[in-house]
């Protein structure tokens, strides 16, 4: 019994240190004892000391915890995940952690049937949203329209309460803007009604930019919830009359044209894909030695990845942090791609770093005989000669020269 007790009082204090923040005290309690990461829950609610961390947004705390063996899909009493918690606050390097330690993005909890992008865009944080929608991979189009109790989905939710932003990202990822509900008891979604799509609760949340949005994707302004009300009505009813001009089907306004959300990251999902295959460890993965090799953006890790097309490489965290919180271009053609942070051309996915001590390939000379590594020191010197050499040689500038001039 001794032993069990003292395991209990060093698991509440991890929880304590994970909850509070205190890194160095997290650090030593699992050097002296690994397994408290996977501790029983503490409380009266069961959170692990990972769902503390996720709470308040220690994400070096929960990459310490997931690396000592904590589960990354534990779940409360309410069957929340950890996941789920970052998102209910927004933190998104939290969510881009657990997503590397490969967590399930499509868990719902016990009560209301939510995922963790029903609380993200319920909450208005696109950061989480394009993170959570990249993470899910294949099954994206599934997750973005999954519906939690009463029919409602994550659209319904950024829609009631007023996040333009997660309203235009979603249906940008395909959401169903015509999505009804079912019969729900819980206050608002009873008093809009049964058979409601996204726009019936656009307009009870009163946002202009939402309504627009969803009309401008072909949301139906006369379709009828099983109140019989359009969504005009609804905006009537919640005293949202400035909305008549955009929700009437008779109004001959003419609503904006949206170009593709600059939350879209066309990247993002390659980024995670690679920080998952070399197990990248967000805590640990620090520079042994300076030179070429260093991140140009933070020059403290070594570079795992390159951009496509221009090459540029960085490290995997620095690639992670670029897509996640960047804006995209929203050109026609390249819309969701990432201005690379070092010659500002578009990525649109990055690749593995080629290793730097890769054998070079036989390059044969105009007469047919192998050139060595001699010939090509005395070959001559001009530009023109220097930039075939170079190609041939597979020469990789190191970040910290300046980029080369584009000629107008």
């Amino acid at each position: 019994m001794g032993n069990a007790l003292g395991c209990a009082g060093l698991g509440e204090r991890l929880a304590a240190s994970a909850r509070n923040g205190d890194a160095a005290e997290v650090r030593r309690l699992l050097e002296e004892n690994p397994g408290l990461a996977r501790c029983a829950a503490v409380g009266s609610s069961l959170n692990s000391p990972l769902h503390l961390a996720a709470a308040k947004g220690h994400h070096e705390i929960a990459a310490l915890l997931l690396e000592n063996g904590a589960e990354v899909n534990a779940r409360n009493l309410s069957g929340e995940t950890a996941l789920m918690q970052a998102c209910r606050f927004g933190h998104w390097e939290v969510v881009q952690t657990l997503l590397v330690f490969g967590c399930n993005v499509s868990k719902v909890d016990s009560l209301s049937g939510q995922t963790a992008l029903h609380l993200a865009a319920a909450g208005g944080h696109a950061t989480c949203v394009r993170l959570l929608l990249a993470g899910a991979g294949a099954g994206r189009n599934k997750l973005v329209n999954r519906a939690a109790s009463g029919g409602v989905t994550a659209l319904h939710l950024a829609a009631l309460h007023g996040h333009a932003d997660c309203v235009h990202l979603l249906v940008d990822e395909r959401a169903d803007v015509a999505a009804p509900t079912l019969p729900c008891t819980a206050a608002p979604m009873a008093a809009i009604g049964a058979g409601s799509a996204p726009l019936h609760y656009a307009a009870a949340g009163g946002e202009v930019r939402c309504c627009q949005i969803l009309v401008a994707r072909g949301a139906d302004r006369a379709a009828a919830n099983c109140n019989g009300w359009i969504p005009l009505d609804v905006a009537r009813t919640w005293g949202c009359q400035w909305l008549e001009h955009v929700l009437s089907p008779e109004s001959h306004l003419r609503i904006p044209r949206f170009p593709p959300s600059a939350y879209l990251s066309s990247p993002l999902a390659s980024a995670l894909a690679l920080a998952r295959d070399c197990r990248l460890l967000l805590n640990t993965a620090q520079l042994d030695s300076g030179g070429a090799d260093a991140c140009a953006v933070c020059l403290e890790r070594p570079c795992d990845v390159a951009a496509e097309v221009c090459g540029h490489e960085l490290c995997a965290k620095c690639a992670l942090d670029l897509c996640s919180v960047v804006k995209s271009y929203d050109v026609p053609g390249i819309a969701g791609t990432i201005p690379c942070p070092l010659c500002r051309s578009a990525i649109a996915s990055f690749r593995m770093r080629a290793a730097a001590d890769e054998p070079e390939p036989d390059v044969n000379d105009a007469g047919g005989g192998r050139r060595g590594a001699g010939d090509r020191q005395a070959a001559p010197s001009s530009p023109e000669k220097k930039r075939s050499t170079d190609s041939e040689q597979d020469v990789v500038l190191p970040f910290y020269c300046a980029p080369l001039a584009v000629p107008s």
